[in-house]
């Protein structure tokens, strides 16, 4: 598990079993099998180098992120090392695991932000999305400031000193990134789409639209 607040900035090298990161100094000392996130991708440590490690990347990994195309390039990624239990949660909980890609529609400079465009290359993810809420952007902890209503096109303000931190200020028009939504939406979706049967609920009334509502939620 991470916070999305980014410990250092790497670049990646293609590996026979997956990818190389350099330049991880930042996060540390590593051994081996520490859960690193890269640009929001889970890896395990599989190898220690001098200035990084290795990481072995599965095919469902790769078919999901743009992590062998940057590798192939030597892209840079932004890196943080798994949460600790005493850990400050500055953040939100971010597991690492990305949804899909997501592409950088517009990037515009204001006053004080950057404001981020980005959508979905799969739409039905739009439904996790909505204001205020946070998202994980290349394995940045970000929060939504508008959407539309499908939540397909979105855009975020990003403050200057997370624009100069990480790799948001090498994006372009057109970029790929990772995106993973919200943990809490997710798993509210699956509990109001169970049965009683399927989820096994506990004595007490049930977790339902009606329920939330009358708790305030809705």
């Amino acid at each position: 598990m991470f916070t999305g607040l980014v410990q250092a900035v790497g670049h990646l090298r293609p590996w026979a079993m997956g990818v190389e990161v350099r330049g991880a100094g930042g996060l540390g000392p590593l051994t081996l099998g520490d859960s690193i996130a890269v640009d929001g991708v889970c890896l395990t440590v599989a190898a220690l180098l001098p200035d990084g490690f290795r990481a072995d990347v599965s095919e469902e990994t790769l078919g999901r992120t743009n992590l062998a195309a940057k590798a192939q390039r030597g892209g840079a990624v932004n890196l943080e090392a798994a949460l600790r239990l005493s850990d400050r949660l500055g953040g939100h909980l971010v597991s690492g695991h990305v949804d899909g890609l997501g592409t950088v529609s517009a990037i515009e400079r204001q006053p004080a932000s950057w404001r981020l465009a980005l959508r979905w290359r799969d739409t039905a993810y739009g439904r996790y999305v909505c204001e205020k809420a946070s998202i994980a952007v290349d394995g940045i902890s970000l929060t939504v400031a508008g959407c539309d209503s499908k939540g397909t096109e979105f855009w975020i303000a990003v403050i200057p000193h997370t624009w100069g931190s990480t790799t948001l200020h090498g994006l372009k028009r057109g970029d790929p990134v990772h995106l993973e939504a919200d943990l809490l939406a997710k798993y509210t979706e699956r509990l109001l789409g169970m049965t009683p049967a399927e989820g096994q609920q506990a004595e007490g009334p049930p977790i339902d639209r009606a329920w939330l509502a009358e708790q305030g939620w809705g």
